[in-house]
Order: C-alpha cells, then structure tokens, then sequence
C-alpha cells in the first residue's frame, strides 16, 4: 500500500513539472522544452548558452512566463491546501476559505484602496496585496469571534453560517462602492475575476515562503485534522482541544488564502476541486492531502492560467472565469452526489 502511494506521489510530480513546462513553452512565442532548460540553467547555474537561443526567448521566459508560471502554482497551492484544511476542520466537502469570507474582506481592501487612491508611503506597489490580506484576514478573525460569542463550543454549522453572513454583508458594502464610484468598476470587477497577467519576480518572492511556511505549519496539525475528520465528540475523547485547534487552522488556512489572492485576486473553486481529488487519489490521510493538494492544485491553476492566456488570444481571459467554468460543474456534482447517497 505504502509502495503505491510513493510510486501516485512520484507520478503527480512528475506530471506536475510537465504542466508547469508546458505553461512557460505555449504562447504567442514557442520556447521548446529543451531551450527552457538551457535559459534556467544559464540564469541559475551560469551555464553558457547556445547562439540559436535568441535574447528574445530568453526575455520572455525570465521576466514574463517563468514567474507567471511559479506564481500561479504557487497561488493555486495555497489556495488548495487552505480547501482542504476548511472542509476536514467544518467537516463540509464544500467549505473553503470563501465561504467564511475572506475573499470578500480581500476584495473590500482591494476596492478601498482602488476607490479611495489609498498608498501606503514606505511601499505604494505593495498598497494593495497588503490591505487586501489584512481585510481578508480580519473578516475571518470577526466571523469566528462572533462565532465562538454565540456558541461557545464553536460547532461547524454555527461557523459557516456566521461566515456566509459576514460575506454577503461585505459583498452588499462592494456593490455600494462600486455603484457610487462607476468609473472604478471595471478594474475592481476585473481584480475580482483574477489574473496573473503583468505579474513579476516580486510577487513570487514574497509568497513563496509565506505559502511553504502555512503548508508545512499546517502539515504539522496533519494528526488533529485525522482525528476530527471522524468525528468532534470522538476528538474530544481522545484529547483534542477543538476550539483552539479550530481556531489555529482556520486562521492559518485564512492567511494561505488572503496572501493569494491579495496578489492575483479573487480566484475561486481551486480550494473546492484540487483536495477532492486528492483524496480519491491518495485517500484519507492528511499526511498525504495537504502535500498533494498543494501539488495538484498548484499544476492545476498553472492548466487554467494556460487556457486563459491562450484560448482566445491576442485577448485574455481572467483566470477566475476559467476555474468557474471547470469548478461549477464540479461544486454541483459534489452536491448532488451527496445528496444521492443520503437517498
């Protein structure tokens, strides 16, 4: 058993760095496989390279596709380990970091900051992912404050319920700013659909060792999140301190998913779709969901990124709309299915 599961983790690897080199290789200009390993060994290693390699390939893979590509499995890493942590710790396959309203608290910092011309002086390109993850963050301290006020046992029903009326609210205050201020509307409608267009080494600088950071604190709880799958009553009798386990990775899985998307945007359906096929794949195991959720959905926000960039180009689709168009179909499976098996 141990021996497949090494031989399904070697293999989702693999198939990872292939999609990965596939999103830098496809685009306007095609840079073969063997030319991209050539650039990164000369950008990383000083190798020389070839003079049939033209500086124009090499711009566009290290400033342009290169990040965007990292970026974007970073991105959707996050987003999927963040999903998986929500649904074992609510006990709900459909529960993720938006529905206890950490988008719409990212999108409320992103829509002051584009509305009002909000800066802050030590870092003004910085101004935006910044408010975008404190309001994100706040959202969810708020909602499961107010939570544990009401209930003190904290069960999961009570925090999504608070979390799903925090998220309308928020969402009601967005659509107010967006209606008395219609020449910013389209950039905040755009920043809420997500992309990773323009997106530089900076980006990845920064988010890359917050997100490996979250991943493996939250690794680090993988034997809590096995024993609160089975059950609360069943957690507590063997030890587990559910409130402030609770509150430990629902706020590490907020500050996974409020880092990202206060870099790219609101991007959805990722943190729904990557762990479920996780575990299909791997099985029930937390020391091997929330590794290979990073993975796989970092490989497949790299795919969405991909078909956004390249499915009606010169033009560019928002990311957002790719993940949705998979995600929905898939939200509604998940649903019925479940629905099907209580008949």
């Amino acid at each position: 058993m141990i021996n497949i599961i090494k031989i399904k983790i070697i293999l989702a690897i693999c198939v990872s760095l292939i999609i990965i080199i596939l999103g830098i290789a496809v685009g306007s200009v095609f840079i073969p496989p063997l030319d991209i390993l050539k650039i990164m060994g000369n950008k990383i290693f000083g190798v020389s390279l070839n003079e049939n390699i033209n500086k124009t390939s090499v711009a566009i893979l290290w400033n342009l596709r290169l990040p965007r590509a990292l970026l974007a499995f970073i991105v959707g890493g996050a987003l999927s380990v963040s999903g998986a942590v929500m649904q074992s710790v609510l006990k709900n396959p459909l529960a993720s970091s938006y529905t206890l309203g950490v988008s719409s608290g990212a999108s409320l910092g992103a829509g002051l900051v584009i509305l009002l011309g909000i800066t802050l002086p030590f870092a003004q390109m910085m101004t935006l992912p910044v408010l975008g993850f404190i309001f994100g963050l706040a959202t969810i301290f708020i909602a499961v404050s107010f939570s544990s006020r009401i209930d003190s046992r904290m069960e999961n029903n009570t925090i999504i319920l608070t979390g799903m009326v925090f998220s309308l609210f928020t969402n009601a205050i967005i659509t107010l700013m967006s209606a008395l201020s219609k020449e910013h509307m389209q950039r905040l409608i755009f920043w809420q659909m997500g992309s990773f267009s323009m997106k530089d080494w900076s980006a990845v600088a920064i988010l890359a060792p917050v997100t490996v950071a979250g991943v493996l604190f939250v690794l680090h709880y993988n034997r809590e999140l096995d024993i609160m799958t089975f059950g609360e009553e069943q957690a507590q009798a063997i030890g587990v301190n559910l409130k402030r386990t609770k509150w430990i990775l629902l706020v590490f899985a907020a500050v996974l998913t409020g880092s990202a998307i206060s870099f790219v945007g609101v991007i959805g359906f990722v943190d729904l779709v990557a762990p479920h096929i996780v575990r299909k794949i791997f099985g029930s195991s937390h020391r091997y969901i929330i590794p290979m959720s990073a993975i796989i959905g970092g490989a497949f926000m790299v795919l969405c990124d991909l078909a956004a960039r390249t499915v009606l180009s010169p033009q560019e689709l928002p990311v957002g709309a790719v993940t949705a168009i998979i995600g929905a179909p898939f939200f509604a499976y998940i649903y019925f299915s479940r629905k099907a098996k209580r008949g």
